[in-house]
Parts: structure tokens; C-alpha cells; sequence
């Protein structure tokens, strides 16, 4: 949101917060939304939630023409309702418009319009820069298969031949809408040094980010976050673990996932003519196989947080493939992706019971509801108050902009809730403890029910080693670390948010001086 602001102020590179090195595609969209509608919540989720619909229907066109109708309308179906993709449809982040644009250029790439498939990977990557791992992987493919029929003559003859058949019966698109993607007798190099060409512009981007900062990939501790502090091998298998939970098993996933390795022990369910239900091409699932995996190893590999949303280019990928499976082998298909559906839908309002960011469901607005309340009553009752807090807490009662006060407010960051934090800034030799006079306390990491990953003290060492885990104190607890007054608590479906008024040292020396005096 800064960094579009300052887009809107004609600033490519922001100057109101530390520059991260994002691609400016998605923050001009919103730049140009608030210059033509004004600068507002509503107008900045209307504008993302359009983003959404046009990413559903690249979706759309993508599985029609890898599968067909039938398919392409049961996969829509359930990518807008999972829970990840329908929260974030309405949040000002990259993600699921770099997804769009990526489910657009492989419904290009596999109708054989290169030039096409070029150009939206191109605005791929300007969305978001790791969108550039899916013509990575498709060039590396192509080139791979160019290079193995290259020196096996036959295999080629093979490959050319079955190529050549399965063009001709799905040369267009029929009553299955399946279109064959470009074979490997078609793989070559020149196709693969094309799908290379959107590396371009993000280049270009990347030169100007280093000519006006300094820096190519954003600030130093963004880079540090993100990049250095990620490269320990144990930390990495870890994440390649979530990844792939991420993937295939995450807010019901799991339930698509199992239902199609089931389908698959069934027989394909024949038509009329006797011929089985076609399945998606298999060059088309292989490629689809090649930038799921590609995404899932380098975002275990680089990513200081292992976020749910940067899996959305390739999640519904695996939604489409499975839906087909169970199209093609599952004669109550409507059933059982109905079935999926619904839960789904209920992952929107029910947390799961494991660890989860907030911005992957409804829980979002629970977080905005609470803050907003707490908000507003800091600044009615203590409107002149110096309120330690954490962020995002901290932005929120400094950039009116965002909607939860109407005038900034004097803050002191912390870095969260954590024993560690209001220990050291209650010490009464502190200077920070002279400098607030309220605390608003919230919890910066939902904190699932106790379950039996609580007893592994090993896991719970490497989640906080390797991936930030603490644990926030409650809002009592807050308080008499603290030294003050609990006037205000709230707490939703596992998230809370708490008000502390802080008692001085020289007040409290005041009332007992005042105390002894009347005894």
C-alpha cells in the first residue's frame, strides 16, 4: 500500500517505506484505481476482486482447453472458493495476480500461440518477480526433451509419431474441448530460448531498481530475510515439507488429493461410442508436473516466510488435474467435487486446527474488526497517548490512510508480544519505558488449539530457529509484565487484542508515599 501510494505520487520507487524490489505492475493498477475513483478501501478491494475475476477466467480458458467444459468448470469452481485464493481475491498483494497472468499464458502456450504465451509471462513476472520460474520451467523442459530425441533417433520416430496422432484427433477443440499441447517432436531450442524472453523486462526492472537504490533485489534486510538467512539444509528440507503441504494437503486440499490417488485404482468410465473419457494430454501434465516442482523447491529454497499465497500459480493447477482424474474414472463425479466444495467453504469461517496465517481465510477480517474496535477506543481515550505496539499494529494507528484511525497517533515499535520483548522494554532502567504510556497488544500469530506437536520441543525449536515462531503472551500477562492496568481486552476465533494503560514508576511511588501518609 506505501509503495502504491508512492507510485501514485509518480515515484516507481518507493520512498515511504524500504523498497523490497517488486515489479510495479500490480501497485500502477492501483495507482491508476485510486486516480480514477479516489483512494479508498472500497475502491482498492473492487479493484483487486476484478484482478481475481480475470485470473478465474485465464483459469477457466486454461482447463478448457487442457481438458474440457465439465472440467474447466469444476476446477473454477474450486479454486474460487478455496480459502486461500478467495481471501486473498480481495487483498492488496501480488500474488494472485501473478497467478492470473500465468494461468493466461499457459492457456497460450498450450494452444500453440508462443507470441501470446510470451507476452503474459512477460506480465507475469512484472506482477511478481518469482512468476519468472514458470517459462523458466517450460524453456528448461522443452530443452531437456530437444536434447533426449536429439540422441535417440527412435525414441524421436516414436514421440514424432504419437505427436502427429494425437494433433490430428484434437486438432480442434471437440465435445471434451481437450486440444493437444505442442508434442516433443516440436520441443526445440528456438522454443525454448523464447519462453526465456520474459526474463527481459524483469532485467530491465531490476537494472533501474539498482540504478536508483543500489540495491538489485531490494533493501539489505529484505535480501537478508529472504534470501541469505534461508540456505541451511535442514531449513530448506523443512520448507520443501510445507511447500508440498502447501501444494497438495492445505485447508482441504488433502481431501481433493486423496479422492483423486482413490479415483485413480478405478477404471475410466466409458461413453457411449465405447471409447473412455479422454484425460489431460500428458505433455500437458508433465509440464504442469515440471512448474509445480520447480516452484516448490526454489520457494523451499529462497522465501524467509513460507507463505501460503506464494503457491497460488500452482495449486490450481493441481486442482485441475485432480478434478479430471476424478471426472474421467468417478461416476458421481458432481458428488464428490460438490463434496470438496463445501469444505472448502467452511475452511473460509473454521480455522484449521494448525498454524495458519490469518490473510488465508476469513480470519483476515476477523483481525481488521478487532484492531478497528481497539483502535478507536485508544484514540477516544487516550487521543495524545504514546502507545508501544508491534507492527502492522504500528502503521495502523500512524497511516490514517488505512483506514482504522482518523489521525496518526505517537508510536513505539516493538518487535511483538514475546516474553523476551516486554521484559526487556519494561525494564525499569529502560529508556523505552519512559517513552509510551499505552500498550496495545494483539496476537501477531494465530495460536492453534493445543495439539500434539506442542510436545515435540525439537519441532518447536526449529519453527523458531528457521521460521519465526514465538509465542505472544496473553493480554494479562502483558499487562503485569508490563506494570499496568488491562482496560480493554477482546478475543475472536483465536486471535485477541488488548489495551494497557502503563502505571508509572513515580505515580506508583506517589500512591504509596500518599498511602503511608494517611495510615
Amino acid at each position: 500500500m506505501p509503495a502504491a501510494r508512492d507510485l501514485l505520487a509518480g515515484s516507481l520507487i518507493p520512498y515511504s517505506t524500504p523498497s523490497n524490489a517488486h515489479p510495479p505492475l500490480v501497485l500502477a493498477w492501483l495507482a491508476l484505481s485510486w486516480k480514477m475513483l479516489g483512494q479508498s478501501a472500497l475502491v482498492t478491494r473492487c479493484a483487486m476482486l476484478l484482478l481475481a475475476a480475470f485470473s478465474l477466467l485465464g483459469f477457466f480458458r486454461l482447463a478448457r482447453t487442457a481438458a474440457n467444459t465439465s472440467v474447466a468448470v469444476a476446477s473454477t469452481l474450486l479454486t474460487a472458493v478455496y480459502p486461500v485464493f478467495f481471501a486473498q481475491s480481495s487483498l492488496a498483494h501480488v500474488d494472485l495476480p501473478a497467478a492470473g497472468l500465468i494461468f493466461w499464458g499457459l492457456e497460450s502456450y498450450i494452444g500453440r500461440r508462443r507470441i501470446f504465451a510470451t507476452l503474459w509471462f512477460s506480465l507475469a513476472a512484472l506482477a511478481k518477480e518469482t512468476a519468472i520460474f514458470v517459462p523458466l520451467a517450460l524453456g528448461l523442459w522443452e530443452i531437456f526433451c530437444a536434447l533426449l530425441q536429439k540422441g535417440d533417433p527412435a525414441s524421436t520416430a516414436k514421440h514424432t509419431s504419437a505427436a502427429e496422432a494425437s494433433s490430428q484427433e484434437r486438432s480442434t477443440i471437440g465435445t471434451s474441448g481437450t486440444r493437444a499441447l505442442p508434442g516433443l517432436s516440436n520441443a526445440v531450442f528456438s522454443g525454448g530460448i523464447l519462453l526465456m524472453t520474459p526474463a527481459i523486462p524483469l532485467t530491465l526492472w531490476y537494472t533501474f531498481h539498482y540504478l536508483r537504490t543500489g540495491y538489485v533485489f531490494g533493501n539489505p534486510e529484505f535480501f537478508r530475510y529472504n534470501v541469505q538467512a534461508t540456505l541451511h539444509p535442514l531449513r530448506i528440507f523443512l520448507a520443501l515439507l510445507l511447500r508440498t503441504w502447501q501444494a497438495f494437503g492445505y485447508f482441504g486440499l488433502y481431501l481433493l488429493t486423496i479422492s483423486c490417488l482413490l479415483a485413480m485404482r478405478l477404471a475410466p468410465i466409458e461413453e457411449s461410442d465405447g471409447q473412455p473419457h479422454p484425460r489431460i494430454d500428458v505433455n500437458i501434465q508433465t509440464q504442469f508436473l515440471a512448474i509445480t516442482t520447480l516452484y516448490v523447491v526454489i520457494l523451499s529454497v529462497i522465501g524467509g516466510a513460507v507463505l501460503a499465497r506464494y503457491m497460488l500459480p500452482v495449486v490450481p493447477l493441481a486442482i485441475m488435474v485432480c478434478v479430471s482424474t476424478i471426472w474421467r474414472r468417478v461416476r458421481p463425479w458432481k458428488t464428490a467435487v460438490a463434496i470438496i466444495a463445501l469444505t472448502f467453504a467452511l475452511g473460509l469461517f473454521i480455522n484449521p486446527p494448525y498454524a495458519f496465517a490469518p490473510e488465508d481465510n476469513l480470519a483476515y477480517r476477523d483481525y481488521i474488526l478487532l484492531h478497528q474496535r481497539a483502535e478507536s477506543l485508544l484514540l477516544a481515550r487516550f487521543p495524545n497517548a504514546r502507545v508501544l505496539t508491534a507492527w502492522p499494529a504500528s502503521d495502523e494507528l500512524t497511516q490514517p490512510y488505512l483506514g482504522y484511525v482518523p489521525r496518526p497517533m505517537q508510536v513505539l515499535q516493538i518487535e511483538d508480544f514475546t516474553a523476551e520483548q516486554l521484559l526487556s522494554t519494561a525494564d525499569v532502567h529502560s529508556d523505552a519505558r519512559a517513552r509510551f504510556d499505552v500498550a496495545l497488544v494483539f496476537s501477531t500469530k494465530y495460536q492453534p488449539p493445543p495439539n500434539i506437536f506442542d510436545r515435540w520441543q525439537l519441532w518447536q525449536e526449529w519453527k523458531a530457529r528457521y521460521f519465526g515462531f514465538h509465542r505472544d503472551l496473553t493480554p494479562e500477562a502483558a499487562a503485569s509484565v508490563l506494570g499496568g492496568n488491562l482496560v480493554y481486552v477482546e478475543y475472536q476465533r483465536g486471535q485477541w487484542v488488548g489495551i494497557v494503560e502503563i502505571v508509572k514508576i513515580e505515580e506508583a511511588g506517589l500512591r504509596t508515599s500518599a498511602v503511608s501518609d494517611h495510615r
